[in-house]
């Protein structure tokens, strides 16, 4: 049975709350160390860390709207082979999402791994985040929860949040093993603890919290940003599709893509260990170049990036979780994120699939239906 319980605040303070919480599950026996986003001492830049003395816990900071890189990575890395220990992790709802897909690719496991979320106020660009906490340091994450529990989510202090966390329908996770509630919460007050797994119950349930009841505005919160956000989401979609709908149009979409690959190493579930764009697959002989250049007059360099970005679609259209990652390494700004999104919404439509809800949902193409797609094959036509 599922456990709602809180954590006390003090002095108006989330963070220390937060802090003093994941001190106590790694006081206990089961767990041996715990990834969290960490402040770091050398910049001012939140960063996974592996924590194992809970004295080290003092500049845990989930609740900064800093989001460089998706923590799924990390914990697949962690994960893939057994540990001979059990760890925990504080995740968004999206990196919990890509791990799930991980895990099915076989990427990562979940039996040495207790999951812990927050609910997700958003994060910034990389460049937006640390322009916010050049100025105002140690109080910008504070302002910043303030901000968006108060209702300011579009934009705060000139620096606005990424498109995916805009865009984002699932604020609140419903996979994690515990999830810790914010919106609809009297914050100042305490934060709710909600078990969502038997192994998050048995966990907290040694923890002894003050169990409490669900509060009501919880839920009508929670709806009424998801009904905000997927307003936004929607727009996206169709300013996207137009501005793609023809290869002339996608072309000038990707016009400045220098075929830097970020976004292939900064997506959380683009797992492959060699990657046919950086094979000799592409690395044609000069003299075709000034071939294709004779007979078209003039062609973009490098060349290949439609190609690129086309490949990248078929291969994580089923599995893209619209954590933004993509957009948000690349140097170039191209918005790679909303036709991600756009691609996917449709593809994963077509499927009957949402990526990372489940791990007991099998992946698209990997197990075949008789009856899917009967105008594709013919069957019963």
């Amino acid at each position: 049975m599922a456990t709602t319980a809180k954590i006390n605040v003090s002095g108006n303070d989330v963070l220390e709350a937060l802090r003093g919480f994941f001190k106590d599950i790694l006081k206990t026996d089961d767990i041996k160390a715990i990834l969290v986003p960490q402040h770091l001492p050398m910049k001012d830049m939140v960063m996974p860390a592996l924590v194992a003395d809970p004295d080290q816990l003092d500049n845990a900071d989930p609740l900064a709207p800093a989001f460089p890189i998706n923590t799924a990575k990390i914990v697949s890395r962690l994960t893939r082979k057994p540990m001979g220990a059990k760890i925990a992790a504080v995740m968004r709802p999206c990196e919990i999402r890509a791990f799930v897909e991980l895990a099915k690719l076989k990427q990562g496991r979940s039996d040495e791994l207790l999951i812990i979320t927050t609910d997700c106020l958003g994060a910034f660009q990389n460049r937006n985040y640390r322009r916010y906490v050049e100025r105002y340091g140690i109080e910008s994450t504070l302002r910043f929860y303030q901000s968006v529990l108060d209702g300011n989510i579009a934009e705060m202090e000139g620096a606005d949040l990424a498109s995916a966390c805009k865009s984002c329908e699932i604020p609140v996770a419903s996979n994690a093993d515990i999830c810790v509630g914010l919106f609809g919460v009297d914050v100042d007050d305490h934060l709710l603890v909600q078990s969502q797994t038997e192994a998050g119950t048995n966990f907290l349930n040694q923890l002894k919290l003050a169990e409490i009841p669900e509060p009501s505005s919880r839920r009508d919160a929670i709806t009424a940003l998801v009904a905000q956000r997927k307003a936004y989401r929607d727009e996206m979609f169709a300013s996207t599709r137009e501005a793609t709908n023809s290869l002339q149009k996608m072309t000038a979409y990707f016009a400045n893509c220098v075929n830097c690959y970020n976004c292939r190493v900064a997506c959380p579930v683009c797992y492959c260990k060699e990657c046919v764009f950086v094979t000799d697959v592409f690395n044609h002989d000069p003299c075709q170049y000034l071939r294709w250049a004779n007979r078209k007059g003039l062609i973009k360099m490098p060349t290949d990036t439609i190609f690129f970005h086309l490949t990248r679609l078929v291969h994580m259209s089923t599995a893209c979780v619209g954590c933004g990652q993509c957009s948000n390494a690349c140097p170039n700004d191209i918005p790679v994120m909303e036709l991600f999104r756009t691609v996917a919404r449709v593809t994963q439509q077509a499927f009957n699939y949402q990526a990372g809800k489940s791990l007991e949902q099998d992946p698209p193409l990997s197990v075949f239906y008789e009856d899917e797609f009967p105008e594709v094959v013919g069957l019963g036509v």
